[in-house]
């Protein structure tokens, strides 16, 4: 049986997803997820719209600020909470149509959830915490619970601690025992919700490396943190603004914005796609555009006086160009290309959109002011064959 089917009961069928997954190897997909929350104040819509896949394997980082939705996106990833509308896919089970007896089997076998107050029963000794979702799903026959329990709090550094009351440890330890615990049952997906908050710097490190030491090993992990300094260590990180996911491209490309200007030109980005070897601008004309590579590489092709042509660069996702006409209002010093291999996707903002975050930012101002005249030194060495 797939890992991701839910058996019901003598049923001889399995729950599995009835749409179809768009991606390949993804192991979690948000399509169109909207959550309203109602309150004595009116409607307060949480998350709007939010199209998100997260690829098995992957470490990913869910970061923004207090109140942006990060704890919310979380919960309709494991089932926790659900949406007012859209659809939540975890390898082939849609999570949102499950009832409640359905969701709490499927999540006791397919995810491990750490939360920030560990939540770890204050009468159980620690294996007997670890040894509990075991317990609860039948996974594994009652001679082989207590070895594997013991196995996993080695793996976490606590197996001498395995017959304490988790009140004898300190926050980090039972962070530990939280982990191991999410484990139990051999979970694809971990799911950590803030799990540093409430811990010193090198705790937080050392709990980090464990997450960082799952993936090597081929689980897939999903972080909310706050911690700037870990969410610069994840693969991956998704930034959320005011119930928005902002372009991961854009937030790649322009870190010196602030999220409500990420969160704007998200908004104001238009997708473009061109074929293999295709023309995206042209030297000597107007620059019209302010382009992220989101896909794929394309060549920056320079003309030297002899009329040869030579690639000076080659961008790939995350990097920008088409900046140095915008910024002086001139005329575009060199042609941008797909390379002939493949197509490349890029994420175009118009010169006056592209005008307003300058103005908005005087970082963003200063940073792409100071890419534009290297690269403006590089093309004229290049063009002169320096």
């Amino acid at each position: 049986m797939n890992m991701f089917s839910l058996s019901r009961g003598n049923d001889k069928g399995r729950l599995v997803s009835k749409a179809k997954s768009s991606g390949d190897n993804h192991l979690i997909e948000l399509h169109q997820v909207e959550k309203v929350f109602q309150s004595s104040a009116g409607a307060y819509r949480a998350l709007k719209n939010i199209d998100l896949e997260i690829g098995a394997g992957e470490f990913v980082g869910i970061i923004g600020r207090s109140g942006s939705g990060k704890s919310t996106l979380i919960n309709m990833i494991t089932g926790i909470d659900r949406p007012s509308s859209g659809e939540v896919l975890v390898g082939e089970t849609t999570v949102h149509t499950l009832s409640e007896n359905q969701m709490a089997r499927w999540r006791g076998r397919n995810l491990g959830i750490v939360f920030q107050f560990f939540q770890l029963l204050p009468n159980l000794t620690v294996i007997e915490n670890v040894m509990m979702p075991m317990d609860l799903c039948n996974k594994y026959p009652i001679w082989e619970r207590r070895k594997r329990a013991l196995n996993l709090l080695e793996l976490v550094g606590m197996q001498e601690q395995a017959d304490k009351l988790p009140s004898a440890l300190s926050g980090g330890q039972q962070q530990r025992v939280a982990i191991a615990r999410a484990l139990a049952n051999d979970p694809p997906l971990i799911i950590a919700d803030e799990p540093t908050g409430n811990l010193d710097s090198k705790t937080a490190d050392e709990m980090f490396k464990l997450f960082e030491n799952l993936t090597a090993k081929g689980k897939t992990v999903v972080m909310v943190t706050h911690d700037s300094s870990l969410a610069r260590r994840v693969s991956r990180t998704v930034l959320i603004v005011d119930g928005e996911v902002v372009n991961e491209y854009v937030a790649r490309a322009l870190p010196s914005l602030s999220p409500p200007l990420l969160l704007e030109a998200t908004h104001r980005i238009q997708p473009m796609t061109f074929q293999p070897g295709a023309t995206i601008i042209k030297e000597n004309e107007p620059g019209q555009n302010f382009y992220i590579i989101s896909k794929g590489f394309a060549e920056v092709v320079l003309k030297r006086p002899s009329g040869e042509d030579v690639v000076a660069d080659r961008l790939q996702p995350g990097q920008y160009f088409g900046e140095v006409s915008l910024l002086h209002s001139s005329r575009t010093i060199a042609a941008v290309r797909a390379i002939p291999e493949a197509p490349v996707e890029a994420l175009a903002l118009d010169a006056a959109s592209f005008q307003n975050l300058l103005d908005a930012s005087p970082d963003f101002q200063s940073a792409v002011h100071t890419v534009a005249d290297e690269r403006l030194t590089h093309t004229r060495n290049m063009q002169e064959g320096v």
